[in-house]
């Protein structure tokens, strides 16, 4: 399987795969937005502000973000449908962990592991599509692929906000671990397993050092900033540290020899903006999901299974639309779809600039909801295609893996970032905040908008 390609696998296995990728990403999908419905429940339960409930976020997205590279490396150098199954069953059992949690320290730790397993999971994920499919049908088996991804970011919060309204946070969790058991049972009883090492290939641990401390350090002082104030020696310290440690990273990927990042591949137009414009959309996502989220729960007064319940228009619209625009993209070229979408999503969110304290579900948050899931299905599967599309076939991992990591790091910083702006000189969200966070995000996502209109070329 992991040398295979789509002319040697038979239709069953091709779906099996497709099968198997999706089921095993949707927990690590599930687990970037299903925790924020349940992050004022841990605050209860656990103690801590604003930072605490960052840091619950963002450990999982430090170590997903960094390390994803050398996930992606991993699975080029050892097969993918290796990587694949010790990410997913490595992932149920930092899960079972994080829900066993005394403590709000010993969660964000269990969750940074999480992210571990991620960078694990998700590279190979797409690998495994990419050396299986072809042609349209692999624009469409990406596109499914990310349609049911995106279905269970929005599923999770949906089931978790419901769960915990009569039990406990720490179910979320355990949602993880069936999941896990099945998909590995599922790849380790249906999908072909062949050999590919290529042991002449070495993995990049410098790199991801650097890359791990430079990401830590800028986003703890970011973090850490309203309560401690830029006057404070430990705040500027860490950015200018973080800053400077993610130079070096750079400056040590372009002269190593066997680099976690192949700094090779942005020579390829496409594959450089598509990652550039991934920076910017991705950043924008991530913030609005953990803004609003917060806001619904803590200023609104949802429920968790009401704020999960409010974010729904995006299943629908990635689930109808994600498959029919990937394949689109591979017929007509990407570029219309990653202009129009994103700045479709950032006219979307600027009601949100206004949203009231008592606000009107289909008034005041179901229209732009509606808009930005249109705007996503349009940009999400031509972004990923795109990037998979510029790499050769043995890159394939590394490719999905720097994606998936520009992806991260964006989420990372920006809720890191933009919860300077929202926080104020105090610990909490305000409404206040909440809107300068909605302004920052539509920016975000109208920039990026403007980069793949200017930036990508449709291939001949």
């Amino acid at each position: 399987m992991e040398a295979a390609s789509a002319s040697t696998l038979s239709p069953r296995a091709a779906r099996f795969a497709l099968i198997a990728t999706i089921l095993g990403s949707s927990i690590a999908f599930i687990d970037m937005t299903v925790v924020n419905v349940a992050l004022p429940a841990i605050q209860h339960d656990l103690g801590g502000g604003l930072a605490a409930q960052q840091w619950v976020v963002d450990a999982y997205l430090l170590t997903l973000g960094s390390l994803i590279l050398v996930g992606g490396s991993l699975g080029d150098i050892f097969g993918e449908v290796r990587m694949f199954t010790l990410g997913v069953g490595l992932f149920g059992l930092a899960s079972a962990l994080c829900a066993a949690a005394p403590d709000s320290t010993t969660l964000i730790v269990f969750r940074g592991i999480q992210g571990v397993a991620g960078a694990l999971l998700t590279p190979a994920s797409l690998a495994v599509i990419t050396s299986t499919f072809s042609g349209d049908e692999r624009g469409a088996a990406i596109g499914t692929w990310t349609a049911w991804s995106g279905i269970s970011t929005v599923i999770g919060p949906l089931l978790g906000g419901w769960l915990i309204g009569f039990t406990s946070w720490r179910v979320i969790f355990l949602l993880n671990v069936p999941i896990a058991l099945a998909t590995i049972v599922l790849v380790r009883t249906q999908l072909p397993r062949g050999i590919r090492e290529r042991k002449a290939v070495r993995v990049d641990f410098a790199g991801a050092a650097l890359c791990v401390a430079g990401l830590g350090a800028l986003v703890f002082g970011f973090i850490e900033q309203p309560r401690l104030g830029w006057g404070d020696p430990a705040v500027l310290g860490t950015i200018l540290g973080g800053a400077a440690c993610l130079v070096a990273f750079v400056v040590y990927e372009s002269r190593t020899a066997m680099p976690m990042l192949p700094l090779r591949l942005f020579r390829s137009r496409n594959f450089a903006v598509t990652n550039i414009e991934t920076l910017a959309v991705y950043g924008g996502l991530s913030a609005w999901g953990f803004f609003l989220t917060l806001f619904l729960q803590q200023i609104a007064g949802y429920s968790p299974f009401r704020a999960g319940l409010a974010t729904v228009p995006l299943t629908i619209g990635l689930f109808l639309l994600s498959r029919y625009v990937g394949r689109l993209s591979m017929r007509f070229g990407p570029r219309l779809f990653m202009a129009a979408g994103p700045l479709l999503g950032a006219v979307s969110l600027v009601a949100l600039v206004r949203l009231p304290t008592h606000l009107n579900y289909w008034v005041d948050l179901f229209p732009p909801l509606v808009g930005f899931a249109v705007a996503l299905a349009l940009t999400v599967a031509p972004l990923t295609t795109t990037v998979l599309s510029d790499a050769g076939p043995g890159d394939a991992g590394i490719a999905s893996g720097i994606n998936n990591a520009v992806a991260r790091v964006a989420g990372l910083v920006a809720i890191a970032v933009i919860g300077v702006a929202a926080a104020g000189s105090t610990d909490h969200l305000s409404v206040q905040g909440f809107h300068r966070a909605m302004l920052i995000v539509a920016v975000l996502l109208g920039a990026g908008g403007v980069i793949g209109a200017i930036g990508i070329r449709n291939p001949d």
